[in-house]
């Protein structure tokens, strides 16, 4: 796992003190995300400069550094990632008569470039990666990046300057970056909590979609461009529905687990020590339990709780992790440890991100760099195989919406937010104890008010909207500003799946998955030196789950059916069958408490109105309702909180 970044200038519009001046600025902003070594090219004649920092994993020989040259000198890269496959294709290319001077894969990526070009070479790679490959004699720049979107790059024109990044803050050290604003970018930040790609919060910028590749040159017009794919899961959807797995439950439990049980075990190679995250979930519990069974020794299992008991799942964790034998390091985080990680959000995320489970992903991340250099994770399973609460409420109100008249769900919804969040919790606390643990849901009144905004939602297109939707109405906070049209809000591009709940699933999968999902990991994890792998990502158990009927995925009023089946071969199931929790924080009720007076300063009145950027009557609006209790607007105040606290943390590193 390593940073990478470069810049692409006409020949001579920039002399080789600047270029390397920015390589040397671009590498410091990237140093945690690389802390072992340090590479730059810097070739004014060509105007390019590339910037590699690393965190070495396979290979910790300076055999590994980069950028790396391949043998017949054409070909310079930089890559951020892991190719899990990569002793297979050096077998390939040895027997083809390459010879290799280390053991690393990035340099077996090279030589498959140089021998076998580069979209036949991403075909054949099973892994995670971000990269950049300069033709030094056609002076041209490619970048590509891994199927799902595990690991980010950002790419566009600064001035006269091609350029691309890990992160944005590796451009900032451009003598010709203001750090403008896209308005419309930002309506879409404030209804998902995170900008999708192939948006990016500065104009002229952009994010390089999972799965595609894009040829550049120093004049390049970065805006009529479009990147080619070379995989995309949309087909994979489309492919597995044309040809549906045909066996019964048993063979399709045989094949899940062959498929996982491999994708688990290419995500063990490493030189350097290896561990997971348990949250005691069915999915990093799916991970782990198929981690031990293929280790000779303890894994090394890492959790964190909460004072919290609605937002704890550290006793699931030490029970899983009690029953597979791991080596277990929890944590129970105090409030305060917890707010402690605020301040740095900006800086570790670089764009505007309000997923409030960012903060326990950092603090889990640190706790595992105490112990290990790469941690294994259990995301990807909800889209893949169904496991978010909403799929299941999706296709329930599809179902009805023609048969319930809209006032009455209107009414309904209506009754719901009569009673508050809390009140709510209080209720079904109460009620829970009359049933099975099992039965029983967590942080139900914030679950019952996502419910009743979504009654009212006329058709699938506008359902999904409120579904995934912070703000419902972005335009309320940003008068004038048109919100840019995404895959979401245009139903007429669908693929055409089998039902409803498998276009969320796709959705999902094409946007909150990347975007938010694995920003998260990347970004939390990487800011503390940890490299995060995601078996569950492995694009053969993508197009695997793809192929399932929907029966194995939603059944009995459960999502992950045959992941739970498959899951009950390892862990006894009164170990994981209980109400899914989520992975967040309490952030409405520090917003009333510790952390009024941090949110009150950025919520000031007058310094939101001469920023001119959000209606600061329409957030105080908010914000009041919130403290009186009338509303809770916790995920939507969460939202611009992040995004003020972003917007001053840049500004006061210089950019306007």
């Amino acid at each position: 796992m390593c940073g990478i970044a470069g810049f692409l200038c006409p020949p001579g519009a920039m002399g080789e003190n600047a270029l390397r001046d920015l390589a040397q600025g671009a590498a410091a902003q990237l140093a945690r995300r690389g802390p072992d070594d340090e590479g730059l090219l810097v070739e004014p004649e060509s105007g390019i400069a590339l910037v590699f920092r690393r965190l070495a994993i396979i290979d910790l020989s300076q055999a590994g550094h980069q950028p790396m040259a391949s043998a017949c000198g054409r070909y310079v890269m930089v890559y951020n990632g892991e190719i899990y496959n990569y002793r297979d294709l050096r077998a390939d290319l040895e027997a083809a008569g390459e010879r290799f001077r280390g053991h690393s894969d990035s340099e077996v990526l090279l030589a498959g470039f140089a021998r076998w070009g580069l979209v036949p070479t991403l075909e054949r790679a099973n892994g995670m990666f971000a990269l950049a490959l300069w033709d030094r004699e056609r002076r041209r720049l490619h970048l590509a990046r891994d199927r799902m979107g595990q690991k980010p790059l950002y790419y566009g024109r600064i001035g006269r300057s091609l350029v691309f990044a890990s992160e944005l803050k590796a451009l900032h050290h451009h003598p010709d970056f203001d750090g403008g604003l896209d308005r419309g970018a930002l309506a879409l930040y404030l209804r998902h909590g995170y900008v999708p790609a192939p948006h990016c919060i500065h104009p002229g910028l952009r994010k390089l979609p999972p799965g595609h590749w894009l040829e550049l040159s120093a004049e390049s017009d970065v805006e009529s461009l479009a990147p080619q794919a070379y995989w995309s899961v949309q087909q994979a959807a489309q492919a597995g529905q044309a040809r549906p797995f045909r066996g019964d439950t048993a063979a399709a439990l045989e094949s899940l687990d062959e498929l996982l049980r491999d994708a688990v075990r290419l995500c063990l190679v490493s030189d350097v020590p290896l561990g997971a995250f348990l949250s005691g979930g069915i999915d990093s519990s799916m991970v782990v339990a198929l981690m031990q069974a293929q280790s000779e020794r303890p894994v090394r299992t890492f959790s964190i709780g909460f004072e919290e008991a609605g937002f704890n799942e550290a006793g699931y964790a030490a029970e899983v992790a009690a029953h597979l034998g791991t080596e277990h390091s929890a944590l129970t985080v105090t409030p305060d440890e917890a707010q402690a990680v605020i301040p740095d959000l900006p800086r570790i995320y670089d764009e505007p991100f309000a997923d409030v489970s960012q903060i326990p992903t950092f603090l889990v991340s640190r706790l595992a760099r105490e112990r290990v250099t790469v941690s294994l994770s259990g995301d990807g399973g909800d889209e893949l195989f169904g496991g978010y609460t909403r799929y299941l409420v999706a296709r329930s109100l599809n179902r009805w919406q023609g048969r319930l008249p809209a006032p009455l769900r209107r009414l309904a919804a209506g009754a719901i937010t009569a009673l508050p969040v809390e009140a709510w919790d209080g209720l079904c606390r109460t009620a829970g104890r009359l049933l099975p643990e099992r039965r029983r849901v967590g942080q139900a009144g914030h679950k019952l008010h996502k419910l009743a905004r979504v009654l009212a939602a006329e058709g699938p297109a506008d359902l999904y909207q409120r579904l995934v939707s912070l703000w419902q109405e972005p335009g309320l906070l940003l008068p004038g500003v048109a919100e840019p049209a995404t895959l979401a809000t245009r139903p007429e591009d669908w693929p055409r799946l089998g039902a409803y709940s498998e276009q969320l699933f796709l959705l999902d999968s094409l946007s909150y998955l990347p975007d938010d999902i694995l920003v998260k990991l990347d970004r939390a994890s990487m800011a503390v030196s940890l490299e995060g792998r995601v078996p569950y990502l492995d694009h053969r158990v993508v197009e695997f789950s793809w192929s399932l009927p929907l029966d194995f995925k939603l059944r009995g009023g459960q999502g992950k059916w045959l992941l739970r089946r498959l899951l009950a071969r390892y862990l006894p199931e009164r170990l994981f069958e209980r109400p899914k929790m989520g992975f967040g924080v309490p952030i409405g009720a520090w917003l009333r408490g510790d952390l009024r007076d941090w949110a009150e300063a950025l919520l000031d009145e007058r310094e939101l109105a001469e920023a001119g950027l959000l209606d600061a009557k329409a957030v105080r609006r908010a914000w009041q309702q919130h403290l009186a209790g009338r509303h809770n607007w916790q995920y939507q105040l969460w939202a611009v909180l992040m995004f003020e606290a972003w917007r001053r943390d840049l500004a006061a590193a210089g950019s306007p």
